[in-house]
């Protein structure tokens, strides 16, 4: 699994050769996942992310999980699933 960015609109990471190959090849930098066959290096299966989402900061497999699912930071999802003990232990 291998996670795409697009580059930073601060110029983080300006002028590595990556950019240079992408626009060489005249492709545009994607944000989203592929799945690599290590084997052959071919490009089994990805997903593009668009919109607000630009830039993934890590990524993580779940072996033996088949449904998994996030929780919302702006939802009452969170306040159901998630709690805070506000007493700090001794």
């Amino acid at each position: 699994m291998v996670g795409l960015s697009e580059p930073r609109e601060n110029r983080t990471f300006a002028g590595l050769p990556l950019q240079d190959r992408l626009e060489r090849e005249r492709v545009a930098p994607r944000c989203g996942l592929m799945v690599v066959d290590l084997a052959t290096g071919d490009v089994v299966h990805w997903l593009r992310l668009q919109g607000v989402v630009r830039e993934l900061y890590d990524v993580a497999l779940l072996p033996g999980r088949r449904t998994p699912s996030m929780i919302g930071f702006r939802s009452d999802e969170i306040r159901r699933v998630l709690s805070v003990d506000s007493e700090l232990p001794e």
